[in-house]
């Protein structure tokens, strides 16, 4: 079993906290896992990209193009950089959030739309799930934190679901952060359960 994971976003969003969760709950799970941050966050908004590999003792650190059987995004123009990895036929998670690059606010670039995003990974042949970061659902008057919302809607909604224990997976959560124990468990049970627009 091999399943290769790439996730990018900006300095911020919590991007290598993903990836560290993904890995661990991974060996938590007795699958062999390699964490491997590519792109340093160098200040907040910055680009990072994370590659996570499973499954496969002392793999490289590098996945090829059409080679991720996962792809993360969390920011949608940064998506445009990790299309070339999806592999066909399978899912790319958009976390919908805009951060508007300092070029686009001064006019000088434009911003991609959502659907223009989406119908280049259609292109790639990749399935597009889309989050949108204002349905975030909310427990006791605040937005759940992102992270463990994804976190939970790859484990309800990607093939890594069936890899990986999605009990064990949460408890991996809870081990991590001791306080918000029942926040956390909202949030990922909220995302297993989420109807996410394709």
């Amino acid at each position: 079993m091999k399943y290769d994971i790439v996730i990018v976003g900006l300095g911020g969003q919590g991007i290598l906290t993903i990836g560290n969760i993904i890995t661990q709950a991974a060996l938590d799970n007795n699958i062999p896992a390699y964490f491997y941050p590519l792109k340093g966050m160098a200040q907040r908004g910055g680009f990072v990209k994370v590659q996570v590999r499973l499954g496969k003792k002392d793999p490289g650190p590098y996945i090829p193009a059409k080679g991720a059987d996962l792809v993360i995004s969390m920011e949608r123009s940064e998506s445009l950089k990790a299309i070339p990895y999806i592999r066909p036929g399978k899912e790319f998670l958009l976390y919908d959030q805009v951060w508007t690059p300092t070029a686009v606010m001064l006019g000088k670039e434009e911003y991609p739309s959502l659907d223009q995003v989406c119908q280049e990974i259609k292109k790639a042949k990749g399935k597009v799930l889309t989050i949108n970061p204002d349905e975030l659902p909310v427990y006791e008057d605040y937005p759940v934190s992102p992270n463990v919302y994804i976190i939970g809607s790859i484990m309800g909604h990607t093939d890594l679901g069936k890899l990986m224990n999605p009990d064990s997976t949460l408890s991996t959560i809870k081990n991590r952060w001791k306080k918000g124990v029942e926040r956390n468990s909202f949030a990922f049970q909220s995302g297993m359960a989420a109807e996410l627009s394709k």
